[in-house]
């Protein structure tokens, strides 16, 4: 039976169904060859909003590719104007689910759209901006009393997926690369100790399912939610995607594998909830910051070639880059957006914009004390986030993914130590400073991190 438990906070959640309600193109997949067909559950998105009686924190959890700043910038306006919150106190994430519809423009270089397509992505992108604000809006609106604890499982589906081959390195199987298999999990109780929300988290794409799926899904994510909110009748469960940008379930391929990797999920976040958590306290500090991230040098002469290229992502981005040229803007550099939340001594959460290596995630784990989440695919996915060493041996996640994100191609060499200084900053900001043993900790192109 439920118990009464300190109440330090108060909480409240809410949820909106983003399904679109008509077939749209999905994302995630440059091989698709038509718009979706059906749906195996509705996608959602989840807001917790938590606050200590002097500042309050959001939390937007979707079933998504990934939102763009265009979205998130905007809610993040809204909110401010209407309840006050700057925009340290809302983080966006997305589970990456490859099974969702487009969001606009995210990944819009992937695939050649007609006019009436596009303005259907339009037109999806600006209804999930106010359904976005809304659920915001909602779970503010019903805070009460609440407490919210810590603990820490593992699963063990995850798998580094660089693989190492004749032709250097593709997205396969690589038991013996870098992988994270923790799985974190918040819990936030009611006054009266009934489970109000959890949230959890994983590094590994939500890509269970290949191109030849056209039903909308949440993949592993989206089935690891439903399972743990059967088990709990009346709580909301919401997924964080972590760095898991060089990781892929394994196996992978089939909807019953989903399933299964969703059940795995959910059944540990279940046995973590049943042992003795860890009481997090206020107060709750927070810090948003935007950096900067240099590509590497390109002309125009680049772009120009890229027109005769018989794949047609590859023409899209030459053509965009190329206006930029013409209107005398070239892209240099982009803006990357990094996140902290503290909540007292016993929990930081880590956001990461992009679609993080998980390398990133295993070095500050390794450079902070306390409990600490690292969420990627927060608040922008912009690109690929790669380390320096996965930048070095090219392949996917450092080269000809820039293609499809409309980027002009690979980061410069220093994009890691801009990353860590990035994230250095932020978490000075909320109090948190590198152990003394990890302040010079070099990049990851010299050092192995163990798994």
């Amino acid at each position: 039976m439920p118990t009464s438990v300190e109440i330090p906070y108060r909480a409240g959640v809410a949820r909106t169904d983003i399904t679109p309600r008509t077939s749209v193109w999905m994302s995630g997949y440059a091989d698709r060859k038509h718009v979706s067909k059906g749906i195996v559950h509705p996608l959602w998105a989840k807001v917790v909003a938590i606050d200590d009686g002097e500042r309050c924190v959001v939390i937007v959890a979707t079933d998504l590719i990934g939102l763009p700043r265009t979205i998130t910038d905007a809610v993040s306006e809204w909110v401010q104007k209407e309840y006050g919150l700057d925009r340290s106190q809302i983080l966006f994430n997305s589970t990456h689910t490859h099974t969702g519809p487009v969001v606009w423009p995210n990944l819009s270089v992937m695939f050649g759209l007609g006019r009436k397509e596009k303005r259907m992505l339009l037109d999806y992108a600006c209804k999930l901006s106010e359904d976005l604000f809304l659920t915001i809006g909602a779970a503010l609106q019903y805070r009460s009393p609440a407490s919210i604890s810590y603990g820490l499982g593992k699963a063990h589906f995850a798998m580094n997926r660089r693989e190492w081959t004749p032709d250097g390195v593709s997205i396969g199987a690589n038991p013996a690369g870098p992988v994270d298999l923790d799985v974190p999990v918040l819990q936030v109780l009611s006054e009266d100790g009934r489970l109000k929300a959890v949230i959890f988290g994983y590094a590994c794409h939500n890509a269970t399912l290949n191109s030849d799926s056209y039903q909308f899904s949440g993949d592993y994510a989206g089935f690891a939610q439903i399972e743990l909110e059967k088990r709990h009748s009346g709580a909301t469960s919401m997924f964080l995607m972590l760095c898991g940008g060089d990781q892929n379930p394994h196996p992978r391929g089939s909807l019953e594998i989903a399933k299964n990797h969703g059940k795995t999920l959910a059944a540990e976040v279940d046995r973590v909830l049943g042992t003795k958590l860890t009481p997090v306290k206020p107060p709750i500090r927070t810090a948003f910051e935007d950096i900067r991230l240099s590509f590497a040098p390109h002309t125009r002469q680049v772009f120009e070639d890229h027109l005769q290229s018989a794949d047609g992502s590859r023409v899209r981005r030459a053509k965009a880059m190329l206006k930029a040229y013409d209107e005398g803007r070239a892209i240099r550099c982009t803006s990357y957006p990094i996140q902290a939340f503290r909540f007292g001594l016993d929990l930081t959460i880590l956001a990461l914009g992009g679609e993080v290596a998980v390398i990133y995630s295993l070095k500050a784990k390794r450079a902070y004390s306390g409990n600490l989440i690292v969420a990627a695919y927060s608040n922008d996915v912009m690109s690929y986030i790669p380390s320096q060493r996965i930048l070095r041996e090219g392949g996917y996640e450092a080269v000809e993914s820039m293609v499809f994100y409309g980027q002009p191609g690979p980061y410069a060499e220093d994009v890691e130590a801009r990353v860590t200084a990035g994230i250095r900053d932020v978490m000075n900001r909320v109090g948190l400073a590198p152990k003394k043993e990890a302040a010079s900790e070099p990049s990851s192109a010299g050092i192995n991190i163990p798994v």
